[in-house]
């Protein structure tokens, strides 16, 4: 049970590192822009990636329910407080000096704080469940794994847009936008 909802926050870190893959006046413009989401994205990255992390050093099935519950509510806070910061980044770095800058920078804040206000929702859920019934906390564990599967899986077209053509190349460029090998799942 626990195997699944890690799978599925893997899933999301994907997600994550999405928008962590992250000569002349116009370029200038564009990297400077894409520096500054990516020196505010960065360290919120990290964040995603160590909640992950305590999440899946927790999901074995020899974990106490009371255990696991504070874990996940714990990492689901973080995680949605990270996509928070994250979006108040992008929305802070200015419009995108591109065509259609305005609509793309409008449409990745929102698609980041829907994902933050998903993370907070499943925070919710995991506080609601029984820790002191088994049975019904692997149940309740079953459907968040489910809902955080849906969520890695969502669309993410805004945050593609947002790191495609001049700004993907531009926030590739920068090195707090550098892609990094997330940790190894903890294994049991």
């Amino acid at each position: 049970m626990n195997k699944k909802l890690a799978t599925a926050l893997s899933g999301s870190a994907v997600l994550v590192l999405v928008l962590s893959g992250c000569g002349d006046d116009d370029e200038k413009k564009v990297n400077d822009w894409a520096k500054k989401v990516c020196d505010q994205v960065q360290p919120q990255v990290k964040k995603i990636v160590d909640a992950n992390t305590s999440i899946q050093k927790e999901a074995t099935d020899q974990s106490k329910a009371d255990v696991v519950q504070k874990t996940d509510s714990t990492a689901f806070q973080q995680m949605s407080d990270a996509y928070k910061a994250m979006a108040n980044g992008v929305a802070n770095s200015g419009t995108p000096p591109v065509k259609d800058g305005q609509k793309t920078q409008d449409d990745a804040v929102a698609e980041l704080n829907g994902i933050a206000t998903s993370y907070a929702n499943l925070k919710k859920r995991v506080d609601g469940l029984d820790a002191k019934d088994q049975a019904a906390f692997a149940d309740g564990l079953k459907g968040i794994a489910a809902e955080l599967d849906k969520l890695s899986k969502s669309g993410n077209d805004a945050l593609t847009k947002l790191q495609s053509g001049e700004l993907g190349k531009a926030m590739k460029n920068q090195k707090s936008c550098q892609r990094t090998e997330p940790p190894a799942p903890a294994t049991s």
